[in-house]
């Protein structure tokens, strides 16, 4: 008798654990490090996502993963595989934590701007069991590939990450092809606005848009500096670029403003009317929808070897 109670005791113990072993399962976690650096734990099973970046979400709906989506930024309104009835965020750096507690999604995706100056707000996510990842925006292209190929892993989607990134390789290593093939003496100089007179801004080394512009042979006259950069009228001139891009979207005709402006009436590009828009969101967002912009400033600076016949 006692044998036999022994017996069921330890039936009853084993089962005990294997219920407890099924449970740990289901809400096992992996453990890693995210493209900011801080330590993050990863739900197994990915059903909810907040995104508070339209490069991201990008990515997100590239992946086909739309339909995980609960909430997101106003200035991802649009993106196409969205879905149009969940919560919307004005505010992307400062978004309402109680709001995002509520929706308690199994990942918040944010960048560097969200929260950029309070970990308080990120951590109070963190205690009610939402993992936040920060993906800070990507400095080069070898970093937009990184980050795409993380977020992939992250939302259980590397295969269709995969398929992306070869999609996204295959085009840019075309545009770059025909680059490497243009002759020196052909090159173009270009000035690239980020923000319009009279507080100009642009950008030299270290940075994803300069890259692209030498990968599609343009020279960018602002290449002895780096980061972005504030920069003035009188420079510009004096630099004489044959080329001016812009990514400006909120004033009226952003090119004819510049064709337009006091003193800069001989600077190769305005003489010569080699003023552009360029695409804002493919040249802002640091993901694969920057081919797009690649292929525009390309098609602009030499036809003749971009344009197909």
């Amino acid at each position: 008798m006692k044998k036999k109670l022994i017996s069921i005791l330890m039936a009853t113990m084993m089962l005990a654990l294997c219920a407890c072993a099924g449970k740990s399962n289901d809400t096992r976690q992996a453990q890693t490090t995210d493209p900011s650096g801080a330590k993050i734990s990863i739900p197994e099973q990915v059903d909810s996502i907040v995104v508070l970046s339209p490069a991201l979400t990008e990515i997100l709906t590239a992946l086909d993963m739309g339909d995980k989506i609960t909430g997101y930024d106003s200035y991802s309104t649009g993106i196409e595989g969205l879905p149009t009835d969940v919560p919307v965020f004005d505010d992307i750096t400062n978004p309402d934590v109680e709001q995002l507690m509520a929706l308690h999604p199994d990942l918040l995706l944010i960048t560097e701007q969200t929260f950029y100056d309070s970990d308080t707000s990120v951590n109070s996510l963190i205690d009610t069991g939402i993992c936040v990842i920060r993906i800070p925006t990507a400095d080069d292209i070898a970093g937009i590939r990184s980050n795409i190929e993380f977020l992939a892993a992250a939302v259980g989607a590397s295969e269709a990450g995969a398929a992306l990134l070869a999609d996204f390789d295959s085009q840019l290593k075309e545009l770059t092809d025909i680059g490497d093939t243009i002759p020196k003496e052909e090159r173009k100089r270009v000035y690239f606005e980020i923000a319009p007179a009279p507080n100009m801004y642009s950008f030299g080394t270290g940075v994803f848009l300069n890259e692209m512009l030498e990968d599609i042979g343009g020279e960018n006259i602002l290449a002895d500096q780096e980061g972005w950069v504030a920069v003035e009228g009188e420079s510009i001139v004096e630099a004489n670029p044959d080329v001016i891009f812009t990514k400006v979207d909120y004033v009226d005709d952003p090119v004819s403003e510049i064709l337009s402006r006091d003193g800069w009436a001989n600077v190769s590009a305005v003489a010569n009317k080699e003023v552009y828009l360029i695409d804002t969101n493919s040249s802002s967002h640091s993901n694969q929808t920057i081919i797009k912009a690649m292929r525009q400033m390309a098609e602009y600076l030499y036809p003749s070897y971009y344009t197909e016949e």
